[in-house]
């Protein structure tokens, strides 16, 4: 959970556009233009909510508490980490398996799910690399080769043991570390969503720092419009390269972008390959991922910096209910299949390719 929204430059701007194209206006009855919204600081990230139904504004209340629940489970920061369960993991490294939560443990799979799709080049059990680096944090730093070739052989998701029986985890080496930070947001995401879905809530947006989930249409009866901005570090906030239509879906972005080391004249970004033990370095600038599932959308979009703009579309492609922009480090836009005929360049300084 280490997105700061307050960094990035892939800010996704909702917007409320009725009767485009000029189709014919089918308002929404039961949603109002003037939603009930809350906002905290959760999860290192600034999070909003708003629901847009008549009379669902006591609904905030439970969103709110299965957010902070699942957050203080998940967290391995100090001093936030007090009920953290993976924190328990962790510290029983090469100990004992810990028995846990259902929540956490379908956490957890779905990490290892990713990992083995990413084939390790996305892997939870990075936690002991992250921690050496620090990006994000006030005390990040570049370690010596030494560290970082002391972590790299406790970096292995085919040493996590799982009971499906007993709902215990166990990290068979002293001293791994899971870090589920790339797919925590995506997660609580999904389960904000049954929150609202138990209440009856048909028109929302969940902002969780970066991560989007427009639930139904909006107040007018249409489609969310989503745009994408420009992610140039000197391009002024607001600026976007594109837009596409959405309901019922998430959209998450990474990018090198999120969070930067600045170190002796280079620049670090936060996204580590957990076989070098550096930072991804390729032509993805960044890339959003349009998922049913936002927990899709979070272990995709990280997984996709890997394997560069050709290989992560050829990724993306083998995932249902799953499509992708990708935009290079030259300005160029790409787009899986399933977004094309729903994606349009709005910025002339970018070019869509395909």
């Amino acid at each position: 959970m280490k997105k700061n929204v307050l960094l990035s430059l892939f800010l996704i701007i909702l917007t409320l556009l009725a009767g485009c194209n000029g189709e014919k206006e089918e308002t929404n009855e039961t949603a109002n233009t003037d939603p009930y919204e809350r906002t905290e600081f959760l999860m290192g990230t600034v999070v909003t909510i708003k629901i847009y139904d008549e009379g669902k504004e006591d609904v905030l209340d439970p969103v709110f508490d299965r957010i902070q629940w699942l957050a203080d489970h998940i967290t391995v920061n100090e001093p936030d980490a007090a009920n953290s369960e993976i924190a328990l993991v962790n510290e029983k490294a090469g100990i004992e398996p810990v028995k846990v939560s259902d929540d956490m443990f379908e956490l957890i799979k779905a990490g290892l799910y990713y990992s083995d799709k990413a084939e390790g080049s996305y892997d939870i059990t990075i936690g002991p690399l992250t921690n050496l680096w620090r990006i994000g944090f006030p005390d990040a730093r570049k370690p010596e080769q030494s560290e970082i070739d002391a972590v790299l052989p406790l970096i292995n998701y085919k040493d996590i043991k799982l009971n499906e029986a007993e709902k215990t985890v166990f990290l068979k080496r002293p001293g791994m570390q899971l870090d589920l930070g790339s797919i925590a947001k995506g997660f609580i995401g999904d389960e904000i969503v049954e929150v609202l879905n138990e209440h009856n809530v048909t028109t929302s947006i969940i902002d969780l720092g970066g991560n989007i989930i427009v639930v139904g249409n909006n107040p007018s009866g249409k489609k969310w419009t989503v745009g994408i901005q420009n992610p140039d570090q000197e391009a002024s906030r607001g600026q976007i390269i594109g837009k596409l239509t959405a309901s019922d879906k998430s959209i998450v972005t990474s990018g090198i972008y999120e969070r930067v080391l600045n170190k002796d004249g280079e620049s670090y970004h936060h996204l580590l390959d957990p076989k070098s033990g550096y930072p991804f370095n390729n032509d993805i600038a960044g890339v959003t991922i349009v998922s049913t599932k936002s927990i899709d959308g979070d272990g995709l979009s990280t997984s996709v910096f890997s394997k560069g703009i050709q290989g992560g579309l050829e990724f993306i492609e083998q995932f249902e209910d799953a499509e992708a922009v990708f935009i290079s480090r030259d300005n160029k836009v790409y787009i899986t299949s399933g977004l094309k005929g729903n994606f349009e360049i709005t910025n002339k300084e970018f070019e869509l390719v395909n």
